[in-house]
């Protein structure tokens, strides 16, 4: 029995119609679903791509199922159509340092080889960072998958993604090492080269001498075969995968220059022989000399991430109960434990000052370059480099939750970003090489016709090839991303991704939240005004419990008064906030409603007598807040509080309108507060009664107007708003949603970092837009002066290798920007 049914089944699935060898399977998981009707959505919106054949979207398990056809689909497409049905696919990301990419093209085969991977969702190559970033579907690809797919297409690679300060610095190691080898091939290359140059340079100046041809072989072969042995490996490397790269272009001029000259040493004369040995040496020398240059510029362009990477210790002396302090490595800390930091000394991690008072260096992570004072109770930032007191630190968070750890994360994450017009160069850059060929043998057929020989022609052909330049094309965007990024976060200012760069250079209207980000946002209470027939401290004791529960700055305020006055507060029932309006709650049997004057009329409390009213009209003219209090249903007094306006905050406003953009203050405050405070700095217009998500309405609405906006707050409750301008701009403290919501993020309340965030993105622009333009005409014009004839082969060499260089360099002056120079106009 048991065979006879085994025997079925081997029946049936012969039988059964062999599955299309195009057609693949895939389990995706889906974040955001909470309902049926959002798993009919998915599966909906899937079904509606070309290629599904069946498609099942399991809501208890988070996943979609998906059959589909290969030839017309991708699983990055399917991930995408989650993403635009309002849903996500949790997705790795990985990254790699790639080594052995000469040119853009060769980024841009590697970038292919890496979306041509199952589950591989987005690539992006960056040849000046020589770093790889890729995001797949979890499951779906590990490092020795990408590392052996980076090999196929001909280059090296090594993993990022488990790398810790040791490592990082091991490779900034690696990198120093491979930089000295090239500096002894190129001193060898010189060397051998310098005879040959010199002989060219003695026959100008009229002396008859020169080297044998002989000579000449023995000092160019190895020139030729040794130290130009790296551009026939990529040439090879990128021909066997039918491509085509810079290696390309230096392998065909430099060997048509040397074995022209080896043809006419075999068929000439002695005395009568034409050799361009001098040429193919040369033109090795002066190329490999510029990529040096190159490399030494790229690691100066990217030298930000590396100077926060420094930042990190690795080792903490940590307080062990009973054993006193232990030297032990930052990875086995954990959250809770103790550690103390010496004068002098870096701190390891972020924590809370428990024990002593000094003074932190916080410049590298915030820009700010005055130390800032921390006692017992303070936030500190790991990095910062402790004064001239002793401080005991609560750990609060180790590894990559630390700031710092986000910092880098951000920065990086910026820098291996694209420039949409990145797209075009990359196009450009992948037709490059094979048009550049076209012309060389177009030029060479038509020296040909004219009748120039053969040996002239071949000159102007190998000219064309060496002079052509894609490494100036493919450095021009991502140099001026790396250079502006890193010089932004030197000095506080964190760029999320170019779009946020792009975005902030258009930017006509600045919308500011108040408190905290126009004002210190650590107000105090003025005055504590009780009601005929309401003694003054009860009504402070019963608001500070209610108060007690709530973490906005005014009720801390109201809360620190009452502890100062030694105040005992009772416990509460029933809390309940209302956005915008203020709190309820029951305190020792009494209903203790605090907020604004809608917040009590809703409460049924009559309203304000013309005394109380005129009173807080009074108060909220001159900038005070003014909290209104209701015991029991009846009006019990009002509470008022200031919060000062930041010193920077004026001179930001005028730098703002200097550069013609407008500003607009909006706050949950009156509109006397908010009246008062935009007179103050000059504002176009201050509003107030605002509520968290009226922000987001008003920023929609300006947006409709045709105006580019940016908001600027805190990053939690202005977190709508953040999201729904064009740029986002979260000050202060680098939170966590600070960092998910805003496209830049401002280390320090500093309002004054907004125009220099708007600075520094003009200027980034700016070195893109002038690198492009000279990497395309440089081409536009060498290409053709070259195919002329007006060229030799070894200036066109040295033309092609200053190229690169002059691109680089260019952006390299963005590191000399930061905010003191940008505000005194230099």
């Amino acid at each position: 029995m048991d065979g006879r049914i085994e025997t079925d089944e081997r029946d049936a699935a012969a039988s059964a119609p062999a599955s299309p060898s195009h057609q693949d399977e895939v389990t995706l998981p889906v974040d955001g679903m909470t309902c049926a009707n959002c798993a009919g959505r998915v599966e909906k919106a899937i079904a509606g791509l070309d290629g599904v054949a069946e498609v099942d979207v399991n809501l208890a398990l988070n996943s979609a199922h998906i059959r589909f056809d290969t030839d017309k689909l991708d699983t990055a497409r399917i991930a995408a159509t989650i993403k635009d049905a309002g849903y996500s696919v949790p997705q790795q990301q990985l990254s790699f340092d790639v080594d052995g990419m000469t040119c853009a093209n060769c980024a841009l085969r590697v970038e292919k080889a890496l979306a041509a991977m199952p589950g591989v969702t987005s690539a992006s190559v960056n040849f000046a960072l020589e770093r790889a970033d890729i995001e797949v579907l979890p499951g779906k690809a590990n490092d020795a998958a990408v590392i052996k797919a980076i090999e196929d297409a001909g280059y090296h690679a090594t993993s990022r993604n488990k790398s810790s300060g040791a490592d990082q610095d091991a490779d900034g190691k690696s990198a120093s090492g491979k930089l000295d080898k090239s500096l002894v091939l190129l001193a060898v290359s010189a060397l051998l080269t310098a005879p040959l140059v010199l002989q060219m340079v003695w026959m100008n100046l009229g002396v008859t001498y020169h080297l044998s041809a002989w000579v000449e072989l023995a000092l160019a072969t190895p020139v030729q075969f040794v130290i130009g042995h790296r551009f026939y490996k990529g040439a090879w490397a990128a021909l066997r995968h039918r491509s085509a790269n810079m290696d390309v272009l230096v392998a065909l001029g430099t060997s048509a220059a040397y074995f022209l000259s080896v043809y006419n040493m075999a068929v000439g004369q002695p005395g009568e022989m034409h050799l361009y040995f001098e040429a193919s040496a040369a033109i090795i020398t002066l190329i490999l000399a510029g990529k040096i240059m190159e490399e030494r510029a790229k690691r100066g362009a990217s030298a930000a991430i590396r100077e926060l990477m420094a930042l990190r210790p690795r080792r903490a002396r940590k307080l062990v109960e009973g054993e006193g302090e232990q030297d032990v490595a930052i990875e086995s800390l954990t959250v809770g434990d103790i550690v103390r930091v010496l004068p002098g000394e870096r701190l390891p991690v972020d924590g809370t000052v428990v024990a002593g008072e000094s003074e932190l260096d916080e410049s590298l992570i915030t820009g700010e370059t005055r130390p800032v004072a921390r006692v017992a109770g303070d936030g500190v930032v790991g990095g910062a480099v402790n004064g001239t007191g002793r401080l005991d630190i609560e750990v609060r968070a180790v590894g990559d939750d630390t700031t710092l750890s986000r910092i880098i994360r951000l920065v990086e994450k910026a820098q291996t970003g694209k420039a949409p017009v990145q797209k075009l160069v990359d196009r450009v850059s992948s037709v490059f090489v094979p048009i550049v060929v076209v012309i060389a043998l177009a030029t060479l057929i038509v020296w040909l016709l004219m009748g120039y020989g053969a040996e002239a022609s071949i000159v102007a052909a190998v000219s064309v090839l060496v002079i052509a330049c894609p490494c100036a094309l493919g450095l021009a965007t991502p140099t001026a991303l790396v250079a502006g990024t890193g010089s932004a976060a030197r000095n506080g200012i964190l760029i999320r991704n170019f779009e946020a760069l792009e975005q902030a250079h258009n930017v006509d209207t600045v919308i500011f939240d108040k408190t905290g980000t126009l004002t210190e946002g650590t107000p105090t209470v003025r005055d504590v005004c009780a009601a005929d027939g309401m003694d003054r401290n009860e009504m402070l004791r019963l608001v500070a419990g209610v108060q007690a529960a709530s973490e906005h700055p005014l009720a801390r305020a109201i809360v620190s008064l009452a502890k100062d006055e030694n105040i005992v507060l009772p416990e509460i029932e029933d809390f309940k906030g209302k956005t915008g309006a203020g709190v309820l709650a029951k305190v020792d049997g009494h209903a203790v409603a605090i907020g604004t004057e809608a917040l009590l009329t809703d409460q049924g409390i009559q309203s304000l007598s013309d005394k109380v009213a005129t009173e807080i009209k009074q108060h909220e003219s001159e900038g005070r807040t003014v909290v209104l209090v209701a015991i029991d249903g009846a009006f019990a007094g009002y509470i008022t509080l200031e919060d000062r306006i930041r010193e920077s905050a004026k001179q930001a406003i005028a730098d703002l309108k200097a550069r013609g953009i407008s500003s607009i203050m909006l706050s949950g405050d009156s509109q006397d507060v908010a009246s008062h405070v935009a007179r103050e700095l000059g504002l176009e217009r201050g509003e107030g009664r605002i509520r968290p998500q009226d922000k987001a309405l008003e920023v929609e609405k300006l947006r409709k107007q045709g105006r580019r906006v940016a908001m600027v707050g805190d990053g939690i409750n202005d977190a709508p708003a953040l999201a729904a301008a064009d740029v986002g701009i979260a000050m202060g403290g680098g939170t966590d949603v600070a960092m998910e919501t805003a496209g830049i993020t401002l280390m320090r309340s500093d309002p004054a970092l907004v125009s220099a965030a708007i600075d520094i993105s003009i200027a980034t622009r700016r070195k893109i837009a002038q690198n492009l333009f000279w990497a395309f005409a440089y081409n536009v014009v060498g290409v053709p002066l070259a195919a002329l004839g007006v060229l030799s082969p070894a200036i066109a060499g040295a033309a092609m290798a200053l190229s690169s260089v002059s691109v680089v360099g260019n952006s390299l002056t963005l590191r000399r920007w930061n905010v003191r120079r940008q505000k005194s106009g230099e």
